[in-house]
């Protein structure tokens, strides 16, 4: 029987997750060295070693962590709710996604941009398999004419795209806006463009 962690191996692992998450953020995996994680972490590298083999091993548990949060907005898209409502406060779950975990959406767009070589098996299995699902929802709600009739997975897509941006380009988006909220603004902006969007 394999003994559970100590406290001090949870605390170990735990900071070593979080400073991955910080460099492979900021600098991308091909960038990122376990120098630096170790450094961000507080451990030498020996001691970083004990715990993950590899650079690899590290950004592959954060991606696999990260997964299920990524997907969870769009699983609570209820086929039995009002259209427009569900589908916005979709849209809300992600943008609330993107203000609470900004480092996790920019670990996972640094993994797109490389070509997804750790994950591009769930993008095709699990990501398109719930996508699917969704977009016949949407598409079934378009064709009763409950919603404008659009197309779903790139209203999905826009989705994305809207909302991500906010954690992806937060540097940019900051430096417009100054000192003003991104993210209230962002979500009565948000209301405004989904409803009018998929009015019928």
């Amino acid at each position: 029987m394999t003994k559970p962690p100590t406290r001090i191996q949870t605390r170990n692992r735990a900071a070593i997750l979080s400073a991955g998450l910080d460099v492979f953020s900021q600098f991308g995996f091909r960038g990122a060295t376990l120098d630096q994680i170790a450094d961000a972490a507080g451990l030498s590298k020996p001691n970083l070693l004990y715990y993950f083999p590899s650079k690899e091993s590290i950004h592959t548990a954060l991606l696999e962590r990260l997964l299920d949060t990524w997907l969870d907005p769009l699983k609570a898209l209820d086929g039995t709710g009002d259209p427009v409502q569900e589908i916005i406060a979709y849209a809300q779950r992600k943008l609330t996604l993107s203000r609470d975990y900004p480092r996790e959406s920019r670990l996972w767009a640094n993994e797109i941009l490389q070509g997804a070589p750790r994950i591009e098996d769930t993008l095709r299995t699990d990501l398109k398999t719930l996508v699917d699902e969704k977009a016949a929802i949407i598409k079934a709600w378009a064709n009763d004419g409950k919603i404008a009739d659009v197309d779903p997975h790139h209203l999905i897509f826009s989705i994305w795209a809207f909302t991500q941006h906010y954690a992806d380009f937060d540097v940019q988006v900051r430096a417009v806006l100054g000192e003003k909220a991104p993210y209230d603004g962002a979500s009565v902006f948000l209301d405004t463009l989904y409803a009018k969007l998929l009015q019928p």
